[in-house]
């Protein structure tokens, strides 16, 4: 099955409003900008998606990315480990005038949550969080001697990735520090939806080197020159729905 689509607006015509949906990415590494911003685009011409939970290790930075979309109000709840970064006025800003939702998770426990999700763990323990705030309201076990925290699985109804290299059957291999949460959320979710920066035919890459296996892929969509955040930040780009100023 060919699981590429022509463009950036077909393969995120799917969400909706109230999606839970996992973005992938370390900071800039792995995180799927022409996704993000497809998604934006669409908000702005048609006024969906809305009331979205974001799940990803951060909560945004600058005007680009996760933070224009909190910026234009896509965004009802964001559960991540760093809603702090070097410019997190996005998140900030609605956080302190309650327009966001905010789930703190540590971001092994994170990690680990989304792993349980696509591995159809429905809960696990962790002495992770044990005596914090965090840990309020959740079960307590004890294990040889020691306390332990329940957590619950997280789980998607799309996760938006980015990836080195796909073929026709969504089989993916990633750059380096790009695959952090991009293979994991990749199991997670219901649908799974990747841009790639080469789409080759199925058999271009060598088995032994796939990372995600097809069978976790629903969409796939080639961006040959990919834009990083890193970059986009330090030259103080903004982007509101289709216009980068």
């Amino acid at each position: 099955m060919d699981k590429r689509v022509d463009g950036l607006a077909e393969a995120v015509a799917e969400i909706g409003d109230d999606a839970v949906v996992m973005i992938g990415g370390f900071g800039g590494s792995g995180a799927p900008i022409e996704l993000i911003h497809s998604l934006i685009d669409r908000f702005v011409a048609t006024g969906s998606p809305r009331n979205l939970t974001v799940i990803n290790n951060n909560a945004g930075n600058g005007k680009i990315g996760i933070a224009a979309m909190i910026d234009a109000g896509m965004v009802r709840k964001m559960i991540c480990s760093f809603p702090k970064s070097s410019d997190p006025r996005a998140f900030t800003d609605r956080y302190l005038a309650g327009q966001i939702e905010l789930e703190l998770v540590p971001q092994g426990t994170l990690a680990e949550r989304i792993r349980a999700g696509g591995a159809g763990i429905p809960a696990f323990y962790t002495p992770t969080a044990l005596g914090t705030e965090l840990a309020e309201g959740k079960p307590i076990g004890e294990f040889d001697g020691k306390q332990y925290v329940q957590e619950r699985w997280l789980k998607a109804d799309f996760a938006i990735i980015k990836a080195h290299v796909g073929d026709t059957f969504g089989n993916l291999t990633y750059n380096k520090a790009a695959r952090n949460f991009n293979p994991l959320m990749c199991m997670a979710a219901a649908k799974t939806i990747v841009q790639v920066s080469r789409a080759v035919e199925v058999g271009c890459i060598d088995p032994e080197h796939v990372v995600t296996p097809g069978i976790f892929v629903d969409r796939l969509v080639e961006v040959s020159s990919p834009q990083q955040e890193e970059a986009m930040i330090r030259a103080g780009m903004i982007y509101e729905g289709g216009i980068y100023a």
